[in-house]
Formats: structure tokens, sequence, C-alpha cells
């Protein structure tokens, strides 16, 4: 009876060591910033201005911005949450290929950019690149939001919440809370997560023409999360699988083509 005791005492306070670390380091296993910060053209840029923002909170937040052929929209880029801009400096250069204009956006913690990152904070970076945008005389339906993996949690938000011509989301998800209660099973992680990314919550109030891209193999973010999230959006909205492909396709030109032919399909001309 003691030895079982004594084995219950041990097994709960391994339990709350566990949950201690993970509540005190969480974003550490949320977010994966690099501190890169070259200029455009130090990685094959050309047309593209580095600018600074700065936030209602006080941060300072790098924006890689290039112009809009005429009559054609403006993509505000919200990454995933790992790496820098530079890791995206060709999926750029393919935006200006197919003549939209790109307003690349590093958040608060990340290449450039002073803070670190949080759920609010990140929200507050992507107003204020919108802002920004609409201050330049861009019009709002002009307006794309593209966002990626955990982007695509920032940019649910940030188009519930204002106007936007149109979405595109690559392997969303419902919300990161419930990629984490999938992760993390033993733990109560509804109660300790401090930035759960709720979309589900959101998604309903965008008016916005809305595509969903996602891999039927990814395994960071599973497919059925990107639908689950479809589901809950109003029309008009579009899922579009891209096949037995990962994660890695948010890095494919392929994917990103597919987007911009959704984008295309609402601006012609």
């Amino acid at each position: 009876m003691a030895f079982i005791k004594l084995t219950l005492v041990t097994f709960g306070l391994l339990y709350a060591a566990a949950l201690s670390g993970i509540y005190a380091f969480q974003r550490d296993l949320q977010y994966f910033p690099s501190d890169r910060d070259p200029a455009p053209q130090a990685v094959g840029l050309e047309g593209v201005d580095r600018i600074t923002l700065t936030t209602p909170d006080g941060e300072t937040l790098v924006l890689w911005l290039a112009p809009s052929a005429t009559g054609r929209p403006v993509i505000l880029f919200l990454h995933g949450n790992a790496g820098a801009m530079p890791d995206r400096a060709d999926r750029l250069a393919f935006y200006q290929s197919r003549g939209f204009g790109a307003a690349f956006l590093s958040y608060r913690g990340y290449g450039g950019s002073t803070g670190s990152p949080s759920e609010a904070g990140l929200m507050i970076d992507a107003k204020t690149a919108y802002d920004h945008l609409r201050g330049l005389g861009i019009a709002a339906d002009r307006i794309v939001l593209v966002g990626e993996s955990l982007g695509t949690g920032v940019a649910v938000q940030t188009a519930a919440q204002n106007t936007v011509g149109a979405v595109v989301l690559e392997a969303p998800f419902s919300a990161a809370v419930d990629i984490a209660r999938q992760a993390y099973p033993w733990a109560p992680v509804g109660l300790l997560m401090k930035d759960q990314f709720r979309s589900r919550d959101h998604i309903a109030h965008i008016r916005a023409p809305l595509l969903i891209l996602h891999g039927a193999a990814d395994g960071v973010i599973p497919q059925g999360f990107g639908k689950r999230l479809f589901d809950a959006a109003r029309d008009p909205k579009t899922f579009l699988s891209l096949g037995p492909v990962g994660h890695e396709a948010l890095f494919d030109p392929e994917t990103w083509a597919k987007g911009a032919d959704f984008i295309d399909g609402l601006y012609p001309g």
C-alpha cells in the first residue's frame, strides 16, 4: 500500500513538473523566429523597399513592400511560425511576376522587428501593416490576405475584423489549441495554452471570398483541421486539396500558383 502511495505521489509530482515546464516555455515551443534581416536586394529581389512601421504598443516592425501593376491587388503575406522573410523571398518574387503588389510582414521578434511574439502581438502587427497599406491609398477591397500555417490564424482574425478583397489560407487549423490537444492528449492544454488562435471562432465573420489549400499528407497540421475550418466558414468559399503532399507544399511554387490563379479570377483584366 505504501508503495502504491509513493508511486502515485511520484507520478503526480512528475506530471505537475511536466505541466509547469510546458506552461513556462510554451511560446518557445510555438514560435521559432530567425533574426535574419538582410536587405531585399541581398536576397535577389528588385523593386522591393524595406520599410519600418511602429505599432500602437511601441514595437518596430520590418515590412518588405513591392508595388502592384496598375489595377492589381496587393498581397499582405502573413508567414508561419518559423524562419523569417528572407526564407520567403522566392515567393515574393513569384507574386511580383504575376503583377501583384506584395507586403511581407516580419512579426515582432522575427528578423529585424523588435519585441517577442504572442497571439495578441501578432494581431497588432498585422493590423499595423494593413493600416499602412490603407494609408498609402490602397483600397480595402484591393488588399488580399495570404496566410501560411500559423499565419492563417493571424489572417483569419485580421480579415474578420477588417474589409479585404479575398483571403487565401495555406494549411490552416481550426485552432492552434486543437493541434496542441492532439500533440499533448495527457495535458489540459485548453487551460494552459496562452496563444490558442481559435480561427474557428472568427472564420464566419469573413465576408470576402475564401480559398483554403491543404495537403492530404500534412503531418504538421493534418488536413482534417483545415476542413473543419472550411466547414465553419461562410460562402463564397473553396477548399482545394493539394494532393498527397505534406507541410513542405507551402514552399512549392505550384501551391502559390493555385492561390494566384484564385486571386486572378477575382481581379480579371
